[in-house]
């Protein structure tokens, strides 16, 4: 049996990374037991468990915010 207490799910509008791969999210809302994440800047969402979220540093956030204006500039 497990004694720990279930994490509080963030709210919607914060930054989470999703431990399964690393990428960074907006948390979106939540359905069917899933949080939903947008990736920083847009794209298209995905769903994470809750258990699996973990907190996103503003360095990252940041990060992923330059990485994908980088990429689009170099767009035709």
């Amino acid at each position: 049996m497990s004694g720990g207490t279930a994490r509080p799910v963030p709210a919607v509008g914060a930054y989470v990374v999703d431990v399964r791969d690393g990428r960074i999210g907006q948390v979106m809302g939540r359905e069917g037991g899933y949080v939903q994440l947008r990736p920083v800047c847009g794209g298209r969402e995905w769903d994470c468990p809750p258990e699996r979220l973990g907190e996103a540093a503003p360095g990252d956030v940041l990060r992923e915010r330059v990485r994908r204006l980088n990429r689009e500039a170099r767009l035709p």
